[in-house]
């Protein structure tokens, strides 16, 4: 029987064990131009014992920036000091992802650098508000992407990717959940679009496709992972037939040969083990589990083969040697939810290890 403590192949290394750190904001990117800090070095490393840490949303362009503080992957700047993380997690251990995330129509203009706004694949405003240094402000309503628009986005995604490997990232990660540009297209709310990216369930997945593709062409397909969250209503995101959507659009990706998918599930356990027969990489589960945070009885889902690997968050946030916490039964630290997005150390990089 294969535990989540048994080494996994990915990307052509092997991973110590099947307990992956899932994406986190936290909002702490404080250098000069959204770059890193020696402080996020400081915190990567300490989570090096993951068998895969896939990094909080970085953006691949400035207007892909949708909240306070978060790093980017487009400038030689941000390059040059992601080095220090990942040279940080390396020499620790670990291997660590990239995600690239552009939020899409997911935060307000304030932002952004003077003159940009928030786009989306239709003019169409999410209801709810976006934390920004001013407070809360209500989502506005995007710009819609035209179709050479579309095409740099797809570029940038490919751009930022390079950047990944050159700042000395194992592999990147897709951003497509959470009601973010991917999944925006994804939708039957975000998208009214008519044309060739839109009306149809082969052509909401179209924008997704072509990332991936893109990203692929640009790293090779076994550095490259898509996280998806089916029926996630997260940022106001409808799915009509959710189901017809992403049978479609793992069907599409099967072609390009990703390394794996990262599925946030939502209730439908019924879709995630379809996806995970149909998906021929390795899959990676964030469980449902709500309210509750993804907790040691998801280590069954390995065990039971509903997933290769399980990505842990909160839980992975205030354990920094996480897996040497599961192999013991605990005890856990208590994930102080106020210290989450922003601020210094504290909630950040102060939760004792167990041998502290």
């Amino acid at each position: 029987m294969t535990t989540a403590f048994d080494p996994i192949v990915l990307s052509g290394k092997r991973l110590a064990s099947r307990v992956a750190m899932a994406p986190m904001t936290r909002s702490r990117a404080f250098g000069p131009g959204a770059e890193p800090t020696e402080l996020m070095a400081t915190y990567y490393a300490q989570r090096a014992s993951a068998g895969l840490i896939v990094t909080e949303g970085i953006q691949p362009s400035p207007v892909g920036q949708g909240y306070p503080d978060t790093p980017g992957l487009h400038t030689p700047g941000q390059v040059a000091a992601w080095r220090t993380v990942t040279g940080a997690v390396h020499r620790e251990g670990g291997v660590i992802f990239a995600q690239l995330m552009h939020t899409g129509r997911i935060g307000h203009p304030s932002l952004l650098p003077e003159g940009l706004v928030p786009v989306g694949p239709s003019s169409v405003a999410a209801k709810g508000q976006v934390f920004t240094h001013e407070g809360p402000k209500d989502f506005v309503t995007p710009k819609e992407l035209s179709e050479a628009e579309v095409r740099q986005t797809i570029a940038d995604f490919a751009a930022a990717a390079r950047n990944a490997i050159e700042a000395g990232f194992d592999g990147v990660e897709i951003h497509g959940a959470n009601g973010y540009l991917l999944h925006q297209f994804l939708s039957t709310n975000a998208n009214r679009r008519t044309d060739d990216w839109g009306g149809t369930a082969e052509g909401r997945i179209r924008f997704v496709v072509e990332v991936a593709r893109a990203v692929a062409d640009a790293v090779g397909p076994g550095r490259v992972g898509l996280r998806i969250s089916p029926a996630n209503p997260y940022n106001d995101i409808t799915e009509d037939d959710h189901r017809d959507t992403y049978r479609a659009l793992v069907a599409a990706l099967e072609p390009i040969g990703l390394a794996y998918l990262h599925v946030l599930e939502g209730p439908d356990r019924e879709l995630t083990l379809e996806l995970r027969r149909r998906f021929p990489g390795t899959f990676v589960l964030n469980p449902f589990t709500h309210p509750a945070p993804t907790g040691p009885d998801a280590l069954a889902l390995i065990e039971d083969g509903s997933a290769d690997m399980i990505a842990f968050g909160a839980l992975f946030l205030a354990n920094p040697d996480l897996p040497a916490r599961l192999a013991a039964g605990g005890p856990f630290n208590t994930p102080d939810a106020s210290t989450f997005y922003g601020g210094d150390h504290r909630g950040y990089t102060d939760y004792p290890a167990l041998t502290s």
